[in-house]
């Protein structure tokens, strides 16, 4: 099968949903953060940013007591949950029904970005995608699913859910070796699309987005700088806040790369190859959707 071109012109084909000239935050949707702890305090904070620089009216976002300070003085544009943590400050199970509760209010969900590497994660996503069927929702890093968990959650994904694994996490997910996802990401891209029933955004150099079906984008434009701690936070967080506002998950995901890329090409062209910041990514979003989207 071919691979398709993921750039500026595949976009202008497929133009995200236009907003009224007076529309509110409500009509842009909210997203729903599960993310961070007490390893990675931060991910949230990216993650939350991008959702709402790629344009969400609203922004929820789980927290533990003793990240709720800090996390309301950084982001104070967010409703934040406070759940009960476990000893490593990270979010305790236990608080499940109350996070899929929430999930009442939002247009979409982003589970597992800055979490423990842990089965909790992964249960979280599991609990939001039953009690909520049709709930668009982006799975990162800790949340994606084992191969031991394949069937059942792509029973549970139904071809609205977007994973976004590097190399590594992509290894994991299919029971691989990383120097076999490097030799093929395109293939392994195909393979967990078809397997979980998602569409599957295969972080690296090249970046590339596949479907169930076997359909594949290859998108080119990214930097080497965009290799840095927390962009991958950010990417879930573009996806998840362009699904808040409409966008299907296929949608959202070609245009969540395009925004990365763009993001990363333009502090590059400014600070330098390498050295700028994943925080540093999302305030270059509202005016490169300003230009592409017209």
């Amino acid at each position: 099968m071919t691979v398709a071109l993921l750039d500026a012109d595949l976009l202008a084909g497929t133009p995200l949903p236009k907003l009224s000239p007076n529309s509110d935050k409500e009509e842009r949707g909210a997203v729903l953060v599960v993310a961070g702890g007490g390893g990675v305090p931060g991910a949230p904070v990216l993650t939350g940013r991008a959702a709402l620089r790629a344009g969400a009216g609203k922004l929820q976002v789980v927290s533990t007591l003793r990240l709720l300070g800090p996390l309301g003085a950084v982001l104070p544009e967010a409703a934040i949950l406070c759940v009960p943590e476990t000893r490593r400050l990270e979010i305790a199970l236990p608080s499940r029904p109350r996070v899929a509760a929430l999930a009442a209010h939002a247009g979409s969900v982003v589970v597992g970005p800055g979490m423990a590497p842990r089965k909790t994660p992964r249960r979280f996503a599991r609990s939001l995608m039953e009690a909520w069927p049709f709930l668009p929702i982006v799975v990162d890093a800790a949340a994606l699913p084992s191969p031991s968990e394949a069937e059942v959650f792509s029973r549970l994904a139904n071809g609205r859910v977007v994973l976004t694994p590097h190399a590594g996490e992509m290894a994991r997910l299919l029971d691989r070796s990383r120097e076999a996802v490097l030799a093929d990401p395109l293939a392994m891209a195909r393979d967990a699309a078809s397997r979980l029933r998602s569409v599957v955004v295969m972080k690296g150099a090249a970046t590339f987005v596949a479907t169930p079906s076997g359909l594949a984008w290859r998108h080119l434009g990214g930097v080497a700088g965009l290799a840095t701690s927390g962009s991958g936070d950010v990417l879930a967080g573009l996806i998840a806040g362009l699904m808040a506002r409409g966008a299907s998950p296929l949608q959202a995901a070609h245009w969540g790369v395009y925004l990365h890329a763009a993001a990363g090409r333009r502090l590059a062209a400014g600070l330098g190859a390498l050295g700028f910041l994943a925080s540093e990514l999302p305030d270059q979003i509202p005016g490169i959707l300003d230009e592409v989207d017209h």
